[in-house]
């Protein structure tokens, strides 16, 4: 039974309410004086306990998408990391493998040509040599004959920290929203490559280049743009790349679009923070090489690089998101440069969660749509 199947989730509550149920039919008969009854009470309010907090805990990771998995979850997982093989290609000959195909969510009836497609895929980085599995979203109009010839625009969309892929399609639902704005004539049709920010789990790597570890910036900066273009109809690099992300994804997207700006002409951070923290997830980051650590600082690069021609999307709260001061000293900062342009979304209230981000998507999505090319 898998962790973030609904199954687990009815039988975890089921399992709850029939210790309740036991507990308060059994209590006047453990209500005795004795070591016994004592230990029956102890037994049943601990047991009732813990499947009321198995049931929140599994709840929580079906609404937030912490973890895919038990392998994820008990720190098991095997499907992703830092390849070793230098091949730098998958078992394809390529640096793209399509794993599986499913049509995507939300929409009504089965054809690609109709609801779009939703692929599996595993990529391989030619220079970081890094491995990591991403869904990759095909518009409807990536079928349709009338569009064979051309090319689409192309958004990176990451999770935060720890997030799961999965949960961009199936609870933020990136897919069904780009196709329904699309539909609207509200945006263009695009590419969404919809991955973790952490290429190398458990390791919160912070999309950086890790002196001896993980080379994430160049992972998201070089590799993936290359293994993207050679296996789909995508427009070519700088003006048809954009880059999403929420909380450590948001940092990365605001990140990689500063540094990178060639590459990716737009990048939008949702509930974003603005410095690469140092934590026990994160390890030894910098292996204190100054020049590596401020150029992890959004603020610092501002202050001592020249301006990137590239455009930002950054989002807050006033009540609930702990960013929101430090989103209006970079606002600030940004439009002080002259040359890189800035937008936000500003909410009267909404914590740092899914719901809040669902209703900065839409508009967020659109506005990537409105800065990009399809060539």
């Amino acid at each position: 039974m898998g962790l973030t199947s609904n199954s687990l989730l009815v039988l975890a509550v089921a399992v709850a309410v029939v210790l309740f149920g036991i507990t308060l039919w059994l209590w006047p008969r453990l209500a005795r004086r004795s070591w016994r009854a004592f230990g029956g009470r102890v037994g049943l309010l601990l047991a009732t306990q813990l499947a009321l907090i198995c049931s929140l805990g599994v709840a929580a990771n079906q609404t937030f998408g912490f973890y895919a998995g038990w392998d994820d979850l008990l720190g098991r997982e095997t499907d992703q990391g830092v390849l070793v093989d230098h091949s730098a290609t998958t078992s394809t000959g390529g640096p793209l493998q399509v794993v599986s195909t499913k049509s995507a969510p939300g929409g009504s009836g089965s054809r690609a040509s109709t609801v779009g497609q939703v692929q599996k895929v595993d990529i391989v980085g030619r220079v970081s040599r890094i491995a990591t599995p991403a869904y990759v979203y095909l518009p409807p109009e990536y079928f349709q004959p009338r569009f064979r010839t051309r090319t689409f625009p192309v958004s990176v969309v990451l999770t935060g920290y720890p997030g799961t892929a999965q949960a961009l399609v199936t609870k933020l639902k990136y897919p069904a929203t780009a196709r329904d704005l699309a539909k609207d004539g509200r945006m263009q049709p695009m590419i969404l490559v919809m991955m973790r920010p952490t290429v190398a789990p458990p390791r919160d790597t912070e999309c950086v280049d890790i002196p001896q570890g993980p080379q994430t910036e160049t992972f998201f900066a070089q590799d993936l743009p290359e293994a993207v273009l050679v296996h789909y109809r995508a427009g070519t690099r700088p003006g048809s790349w954009g880059i999403i992300g929420d909380s450590t994804g948001g940092y990365c997207a605001l990140k990689i679009a500063m540094r990178h700006p060639g590459v990716y002409a737009a990048g939008a951070g949702l509930s974003a923070y603005y410095k690469a923290p140092v934590d026990p997830t994160t390890g030894d980051l910098f292996h204190g090489d100054r020049n590596l650590r401020d150029h992890a600082d959004l603020h610092w690069l501002l202050a001592h690089e020249p301006a990137p021609d590239t455009s930002l999307l950054v989002t807050s709260s006033k009540v609930g998101e702990h960013n929101y001061r430090d989103t209006l000293k970079f606002l600030q900062e940004v439009r002080a440069t002259g040359r890189t342009r800035i937008s936000s979304i500003i909410l009267d209230s909404g914590g740092h969660n899914f719901n809040t981000w669902r209703r900065e998507i839409p508009t967020a999505l659109q506005w990537l749509s409105g800065r990009l090319s399809d060539r």
